[in-house]
C-alpha cells in the first residue's frame, strides 16, 4: 500500500500528514519521517483516522516519536489537509488526545477552536523569572521578558526537564500583541512557532490585564496569527501552507 504524505507548514511549525484506516503505533515512522537529514523533516507527524461520530480523529507524534495530546498549529494543518482531501467539510469537528477540536477552513486561512485550558501552577519564581504553568492541550511554562534575546536555550532545557513541559519566553507590545519564542517538548529544541504555546502566553497575558480578549501573535517565524477568547473558549487563526505531496510505501 502506498501512502500519500503531505508536508505542511503552519506559521513555521511543520508537519508530515497522511490518512489511513489502520490505527496502530506510528512512533518509529514519525522518527524516520521527521528526521531533517534522512527523512522529510518536520516537527511532528499527524495521522488522520476515520471516526464514527466526528469527521475524523488524529494521532499526533513529535519528531522524537513521543505522542502528544494536542498541537495548535497541527490542528490547523490537519483541518486544511482534511478539507483538501475530502475527508471533512470546511467546517469540521475532529477528536484529539486532548478532546474535541472544531475548525473552519477558508482557503489557506484556518481557525481552530482549542480545547479548554487549565492553570496548573502560578505565578512562581524560579531561575530569576516569574512563571505560570498552563495546560492548553499540552503543558506550557510561560514567562514574560522585556527582550526576547533573553531566551536561554539551556535554561529552557532545564525547565522543560524539571516540569516535563514546553517553555515559552514572551514579550507584550503596546499594540495588543504578543511575541514569543518556544522550546518544544518532543522536538527538544526551539521551534519557529508553537500554537498551544502562543495560546498559553495569551491566557496568562489576558488574566494579568496585559491584552484584550483578542490579540495578534508573533512567533519566531515572523508570521502573524490571531487569537481570541469568547467566554472561556480560545479560537486560534492563521495561514496554513501545503509545501509538497510525496509518496511512500506503507510499513503495514
Amino acid at each position: 500500500m502506498t501512502l500519500a504524505l503531505a508536508k505542511y507548514s503552519a506559521s513555521g511549525n511543520d508537519f508530515v500528514i497522511f490518512h489511513t484506516f489502520t490505527k496502530r503505533n506510528y512512533s518509529q515512522l514519525a522518527i524516520d519521517l521527521c528526521n531533517r537529514h534522512t527523512g522529510i523533516g518536520a516537527d511532528g507527524l499527524i495521522v488522520l483516522l476515520p471516526h464514527q461520530e466526528y469527521d475524523f480523529q488524529w494521532l499526533f507524534y513529535n519528531a522524537d516519536g513521543s505522542e502528544a495530546a494536542m498541537c495548535g498549529n497541527g490542528s490547523r494543518a490537519a483541518a486544511h489537509y482534511a478539507s483538501t482531501f475530502g475527508l471533512a467539510p470546511e467546517e469540521m469537528a475532529f477528536l484529539t488526545g486532548a478532546g474535541l477540536i472544531r475548525a473552519r477552513v477558508e482557503g489557506n486561512m484556518v481557525e481552530s477552536q482549542l480545547t479548554p485550558y487549565k492553570i496548573l501552577k502560578g505565578p512562581f519564581q524560579e531561575e530569576g523569572y516569574t512563571w505560570w504553568l498552563i495546560d492548553t492541550g499540552v503543558p506550557h511554562l510561560v514567562t514574560f521578558v522585556e527582550d526576547l534575546k533573553q531566551f536561554d536555550k539551556n535554561l529552557a532545557k532545564k525547565m522543560r526537564n524539571k516540569y516535563d513541559s514546553n517553555v515559552n519566553f514572551a514579550k507584550i507590545s503596546p499594540q495588543n500583541a504578543i511575541a514569543l519564542r518556544t522550546f518544544e517538548r518532543g522536538v527538544e529544541d526551539e521551534t519557529l512557532a508553537c500554537g498551544t504555546g502562543m495560546a498559553a502566553a495569551f491566557v496568562r497575558a489576558r488574566q494579568e490585564g496585559l491584552v484584550e480578549d483578542a490579540a495578534s501573535l508573533h512567533p519566531r517565524s515572523g508570521e502573524r496569527l490571531f487569537i481570541r477568547m469568547e467566554g472561556e473558549t480560545l479560537f486560534f487563526r492563521g495561514l496554513v501552507e501545503r509545501i509538497f505531496l510525496t509518496y511512500k510505501e506503507s510499513p503495514d
